[in-house]
């Protein structure tokens, strides 16, 4: 029994997959069917395209011999459509079927693409044929709605005409006889429909509709063109030719915008614009004379820019001048000194060939400014080029004079230098022999070693400076350094002074305070006596020290009062 479970459970499977499989089969073949039934209709609805209908009424209109020939051409075609293509795809799709019936799918699936791609191409077929048809079978409906319109158009473009005939000028009897064209033309056009010349009427209709179009165009624009042929350009070339000769006359360069020969070309090309449109040619006519507009509308801005130009030269011209003869001054004056710069200060050979390069360099601006003026003078360049040229120069000489400021600092600095270590030489020197003399006005009993090495060194510094002063030439940095490292140490000479004589006096107070306490106590006693012991051996600090711990037994603070006393005292002194 549980042998058979398994089995009876897989032979279910089985005809559970059978059974999809059938079902799958019967769908697709429903669907294939379906398919095959929608390129049945979409081939009939080919046929029933109202072909025949518009062949009849060809056949009606085919009264020559030339939309006779075209009828029965039409006629072959359609023959042909329906005895051979339509044929053609029903066998197809009956192939297809017997396809779909047998379930060989791999030979149906080309064959569907197949009858797509033939009913796709009879269908532009049978559409391109009755289209052709239709060229004819609408031609009198079509042309003669457009006839009307054009008609339309006509009369309201010959109203606006008439309303001002006199703007029209030279060009007014031609207008007329285009107008008198185009009425002939529509009487040409009723003749052929009579006749039911359709490829007549059809061309009569696009050259009335060409000539329509065409005088709409020359009616809008031909009052403007002869304004400005007769009227704005001639009084542009006036204005500007006037504004030329007084700027020429006033010694302006202006060769270069050649108004001369573009008035010239310009009145030739009015002339030629004249004669085309009184033949109603206005091809580029338009764009022709707003170039001119452009062009004269050009020259005054480039007259104005001139102006502008001679304005700016003029006033940089001067400006220029004086800053190049001062800088021209300047550099000979240097240069003059440079025999002496030399032989009294450390100058490089770099500082002494700037010099030199900017001599050179203000020479060759110079020359340029010369020939500058010449031009200017000789006015052979206009004001924009001259004042184009002297921008650059003035430039170029704001660069070397940079340089030039910098050197004359670099120079006026050494001067300047030297004459400040000559003052201060003398400060420090005072400084030092004004810390001796206090030393002298004190009676001390010991001074002490570093005071002397401090006073020596102070004094070999001041020597150093003489020598740096008595050198030829001074290097200035090097001197720079001697006064700086000898004003320090006469500072310190000045500090050590002071500060030895306030520990002096400091010492010496504090003792003479303290002896009225020496009796009081024995500490205070030994204290004093060791703090004079200290005095006399040339410890002033720590004999004040030792004092004021003594007496500070019998008189706690005292140090704070000392030292407020002291510094009341120095301050009142």
């Amino acid at each position: 029994m549980n042998k058979l479970i398994p089995i009876t459970a897989y032979i279910v499977v089985i005809i559970i997959l059978v059974v999809v499989f059938i079902i799958k089969n019967i769908k697709e073949s429903k669907r294939l069917k379906a398919y095959i039934e929608e390129l049945e209709t979409e081939k009939n609805l080919i046929l029933s395209a109202p072909i025949l209908n518009e062949l009849s009424k060809a056949e009606s209109l085919a009264k020559d011999d030339k939309t006779k020939v075209k009828y029965d051409n039409w006629q072959n075609r359609f023959d042909n459509i329906r005895n051979n293509d339509i044929p053609e795809i029903t066998d197809m799709l009956l192939e297809a079927d017997n396809f779909v019936e047998s379930k060989e799918y791999k030979k149906l699936k080309p064959k569907l693409a197949n009858i797509e791609l033939r009913i796709y191409k009879l269908r532009e077929k049978t559409n391109r044929l009755l289209n052709e048809i239709k060229e004819i079978t609408l031609s009198e409906e079509k042309n003669r709605e457009r006839i009307v319109k054009l008609k339309s158009d006509y009369r309201l473009i010959k109203s606006d005409f008439d309303k001002d005939t006199d703007s029209y000028g030279i060009v007014k009897d031609a207008i007329d006889l285009q107008f008198e064209s185009i009425e002939k033309r529509f009487q040409e056009f009723e003749v052929a429909m009579e006749k039911k010349d359709y490829d007549e009427i059809n061309y009569i209709v696009k050259g009335i509709d060409e000539m329509v179009e065409h005088m709409r165009y020359v009616i809008k624009e031909v009052p403007a063109i002869l304004i400005m042929c007769n009227e704005l350009i001639p009084n542009k070339i006036k204005d500007i030719s006037d504004i030329y000769q007084n700027m020429t006359k006033e010694k302006y360069q202006l060769d270069y915008l050649n108004v001369d020969y573009n008035i010239t070309e310009t009145n030739k090309k009015i002339s030629d614009i004249l004669d085309r449109i009184k033949v109603l040619n206005l091809e580029d006519v338009v764009f022709e004379l707003k170039t001119i507009i452009s062009y004269f509308d050009s020259l005054y801005t480039d007259f104005e820019e001139e102006k502008i130009a001679k304005a700016k030269f003029d006033d940089n011209l001067k400006s220029f001048d004086y800053k190049l003869t001062r800088s021209s001054k300047v550099i000979e004056a240097l240069l003059n000194e440079v025999e002496d710069l030399e032989s009294n200060y450390d100058l490089s050979s770099n500082d002494i060939d700037r010099l030199k390069i900017i001599e050179k360099e203000i020479k060759s601006i110079s020359s340029s400014y010369n020939d500058l003026c010449d031009c200017n003078r000789n006015h052979s360049f206009p004001y924009s080029k001259l004042s184009k040229e002297l921008d650059y120069l003035i430039i170029k000489l704001s660069k070397i004079d940079e340089s030039l400021d910098y050197d004359l600092k670099t120079i006026g600095s050494m001067k300047e230098d030297e004459a400040r270590a000559r003052e201060q030489l003398d400060s420090i020197k005072d400084l030092v022999k004004k810390a001796r003399n206090r030393i002298r006005l004190y009676s001390i009993p010991v001074i002490p070693d570093n005071y002397y090495i401090e006073i020596k060194d102070a004094n070999e510094a001041i020597k150093e400076i003489n020598k740096e002063l008595n050198k030829k030439p001074i290097n200035i940095d090097t001197l720079n350094i001697r006064v700086d490292t000898a004003r320090d140490l006469a500072f310190k000479v000045f500090n050590t002074t002071n500060d030895l004589i306030k520990n002096v006096m400091m010492a010496e107070e504090t003792i003479v305070y303290g002896n009225r306490y020496r009796s009081v106590k024995e500490q205070v006693n030994s204290g004093l006596n060791r703090a004079e012991e200290l005095f006399f051996q040339g410890s002033y600090k720590k004999s004040l020290e030792i004092a004021m711990n003594a007496i500070d037994y019998v008189e706690p603070g005292i140090h704070n009062k000392i030292l407020e006393a002291f510094n009341s005292e120095e301050n009142n002194s």
